[in-house]
């Protein structure tokens, strides 16, 4: 009994801990500055998450990117050095708009790529779909194949 009231305890200090560790009291200079902090954490993007932005992430390594872009602001640097800092340590994919480069084409271009190979093979089924119903025999050719299947029936009825 005394063994699962601590089990509990221990459970419900670890959900207060993690509770307590995602509130982050900061402190501007001027509204200016916490305006700039709170448009570079809607631009940069979770790197663990990977489809949130630090403003959303509760990633341990979000926390560190938010604590960083802070330390920069307190700096005066402004948005392009942030950013610039940012790229060079964890690469294009850390922002939500990266560049058009050489290196992210797939990013930007793979989706249409993508796209034009699914409606190139949606357009060849359809077009053998069609070839395959212009091959269906006439009339004519139905009533001789009947014909023939009858007589092959007629025959092997005598030979038994």
């Amino acid at each position: 009994m005394k063994i699962s009231r601590i089990l509990i305890g221990m459970v419900f200090g670890f959900f207060l801990l993690h509770v307590h560790a995602a509130i982050e009291p900061l402190s501007f200079k001027n509204q200016e500055q916490e305006n700039q902090y709170r448009r570079l954490l809607a631009e940069v993007r979770c790197l663990v998450c990977q489809n949130q932005s630090l403003a959303e992430s509760n990633a341990g390594l979000a926390g560190d990117l938010r604590k960083i872009i802070y330390e920069e602001v307190q700096k005066n640097a402004s948005d392009e050095e942030i950013v610039d800092f940012l790229v060079s340590r964890y690469g294009d994919f850390v922002l939500y708009r990266p560049p058009v480069k050489s290196s992210t084409y797939l990013l930007w271009y793979g989706p249409l790529a993508l796209i034009l190979v699914g409606v190139t093979v949606v357009v060849i089924m359809i077009r053998k779909r069609g070839k395959i119903e212009q091959n269906a025999l006439s009339e004519e050719e139905q009533k001789e194949i009947k014909g023939l299947l009858d007589k092959a029936k007629a025959s092997e009825g005598k030979e038994s």
